[in-house]
C-alpha cells in the first residue's frame, strides 16, 4: 500500500477509498473501455473546449487600448475585466468540479457551454464598462470547466505510464489560445472592432457544444458517481435524474494539506511570470518600440504560445519517463512526487530568467535588436513555464484520483484568485517604478516557486 500513498491526500480521502482507488489502478479494463481512436477524439473534444478559456483571455488583452478608448475610460480600469473573470473562473471551476464528480464530466460540459455562449453575445453587445464587467464574469464562468474537468477526463481513461504524455498533449492543444489569441483579437480590432472577436468566441462555443454532445462519452470510472451511490442505496431509480445540493467548497480543505499549498504557491509563482510579460505587453512592446497597430502587438504573443505549444507535450512526455524511470528504479514502487523531478530544472533556470531578461531588455536595449530579444526571451518563458507546471498538473490528477477534477479546481481557482489581483497591479508598479525592477520581483517569485516544488 505504500507504493500508492501520497502525503497530499494522506489526511483527506479515508484509507478505505484510497485501497479501492489502489486496486482499481491495477485493474486495466477500467482504462480500456474506450478504443485508441475514441480516446484521441475524447482528447480532441477536450482540448477544443480547453483552449476556449484561454482565448477569452489572451485575446482580450490587446484590445484594451480600443476598448478603454471607446469607453473613455483607462487601461488599468479595463484590465480589471481581466482580474475579474479570473475571479469568476477561478469560483466557479470549484462549482463545476464538484457537480462533475457527482453527475458525471459530460453534463457538466453541457450545462456550462450554453452559459459561456451566452456570456459572449453579452460582451459583444454591451455599452458600458459595468456592463462588460459583468459580462465578462459569466463569460469565464462559462468556460471554468475546460482544464479541471478536462484534465480528470483524461486521468479517467489513462493508466499513470500514459497520464503525462495524454495530459502534456492536451496542455499543449488549449494553450494554442497563448500564441494565437491575443494575434487575433489584435487584427480584429485594427480591421473591425474589438467586438469582433466576442461573436468569434460565441462560434467557438457553438463548435465545442456540438462537439461535446456528439463525440463526447461519459469517462468517469462506473460506480464513483455520487449519483451511482444513490442508484445503489436504491434511493433513486437508474435512469432518473435527481438534484442534490453539494457544498462546492469543501474542496478548499484540500488546501489543509501543506504539499497541496506548496504546489498551488508554484503554480501561482510560474503563471506570475506569464501575466508579468503580457498584461502589460501593449504598453512594454506597443509604446516602447513605437506599435500602435493592434494586430503587430497580437502577434507578439505568438513567441510565448509557441513556447508553451512545445513545451506542453514535451513536459508530458518528460514526466512519464521520469515516472517509469523512478518506478523501476524502486523495483515497481510507485512514488506520486517523482513525477515533480521533471519540472524542477526549467523552474530553477527557464522561468525566471526569462522574465528578469525581458525586463531589462525592454529597458534598455533599443530598436530591433530589443524586440527580437524580447521575442526570444517570451519564447523561452513559455517553453520555460510549461516545462515546469505540466508535471504540476499531471501529478494532481495522479494522486487525485475520482477527485482529481476537484484537486484542479482548488489549485486553478486559488492562482487565479491570487494571479488576477496580482495582474491588476503590474501595470501600476510599472508605471510608478519601472519594468526592470517589477520584473526582477517577478523572478524571485518564480524562484520561490521553484523552492516550493523542490520541497514537496
Amino acid at each position: 500500500m505504500s507504493s500508492e500513498e501520497s502525503p497530499l491526500l494522506g489526511h483527506t480521502i479515508s484509507a478505505a477509498a484510497d485501497e479501492a482507488a489502489y486496486e482499481e489502478e491495477l485493474q486495466d479494463d477500467v482504462y480500456n473501455r474506450f478504443t485508441k481512436k475514441q480516446k484521441r477524439m475524447i482528447v480532441a473534444v477536450v482540448s477544443w473546449t480547453a483552449l476556449i478559456p484561454l482565448f477569452v483571455s489572451e485575446s482580450f488583452v490587446p484590445t484594451v487600448p480600443a476598448v478603454a478608448k471607446e469607453f473613455n475610460s483607462t487601461g488599468e480600469i479595463i484590465n480589471l475585466a481581466v482580474t475579474f473573470s479570473m475571479a469568476s473562473a477561478a469560483i466557479t471551476s470549484i462549482i463545476w468540479a464538484t457537480y462533475s464528480g457527482f453527475y458525471g464530466r459530460r453534463p457538466i460540459y453541457l450545462a456550462c457551454l450554453p452559459c459561456f455562449c451566452i456570456g459572449s453575445l453579452g460582451v459583444a453587445w454591451c455599452n458600458s464598462v459595468p456592463s462588460l464587467m459583468l459580462w465578462r464574469v459569466l463569460q469565464a464562468a462559462g468556460t471554468a470547466s475546460g482544464i479541471s474537468v478536462g484534465a480528470g477526463v483524461l486521468g479517467d481513461i489513462y493508466k499513470v505510464e500514459e497520464r503525462g504524455t495524454a495530459i502534456g498533449l492536451f496542455m499543449g492543444a488549449s494553450l494554442l489560445g497563448a500564441a494565437f489569441a491575443p494575434l487575433a483579437g489584435g487584427i480584429a480590432t485594427h480591421y473591425a472592432s474589438w467586438r469582433v472577436m466576442q461573436y468569434a468566441l460565441f462560434l467557438a462555443g457553438v463548435i465545442a457544444l456540438l462537439l461535446t454532445f456528439a463525440y463526447l462519452p461519459e469517462t468517469s470510472h462506473p460506480g464513483t458517481l455520487g449519483i451511482d451511490k444513490l442508484y445503489e442505496r436504491g434511493e433513486l431509480e437508474r435512469g432518473k435524474f435527481k438534484w442534490v445540493w453539494l457544498n462546492p467548497f469543501r474542496s478548499l480543505a484540500l488546501l489543509k494539506s501543506p504539499n497541496l499549498v506548496l504546489i498551488t504557491f508554484a503554480s501561482i509563482a510560474g503563471l506570475m511570470t506569464d501575466f508579468t510579460l503580457l498584461i502589460p505587453l501593449p504598453y512594454t512592446i506597443g509604446e516602447r518600440y513605437n506599435i500602435d497597430n493592434e494586430a503587430l502587438v497580437g502577434a507578439c504573443f505568438i513567441a510565448l504560445g509557441l513556447g508553451n505549444i512545445l513545451g506542453a507535450p514535451l513536459a508530458g512526455r518528460l514526466s512519464d519517463k521520469t515516472v517509469i524511470k523512478w518506478r523501476k528504479r524502486r523495483g515497481g514502487e510507485w512514488v506520486p512526487e517523482d513525477r515533480l523531478r521533471a519540472g524542477l530544472p526549467a523552474f530553477a533556470i527557464l522561468v525566471p530568467l526569462s522574465v528578469l531578461l525581458f525586463g531589462f531588455t525592454a529597458q534598455y536595449v533599443d530598436g530591433t535588436l530589443g524586440i527580437v530579444l524580447n521575442l526570444l526571451w517570451l519564447f523561452m518563458n513559455g517553453i520555460g513555464v510549461d516545462l515546469s507546471l505540466s508535471p504540476v498538473n499531471t501529478y494532481l490528477v495522479d494522486i487525485g484520483r475520482s477527485r482529481s477534477a476537484e484537486l484542479m479546481a482548488v489549485q486553478k481557482a486559488t492562482r487565479n484568485l491570487v494571479v488576477g489581483i496580482a495582474t491588476s497591479g503590474i501595470l501600476p508598479l510599472i508605471n510608478r517604478l519601472s519594468i526592470s525592477f517589477t520584473n526582477a520581483l517577478a523572478a524571485i517569485i518564480a524562484l520561490l516557486g521553484f523552492w516550493c516544488v523542490a520541497s514537496v
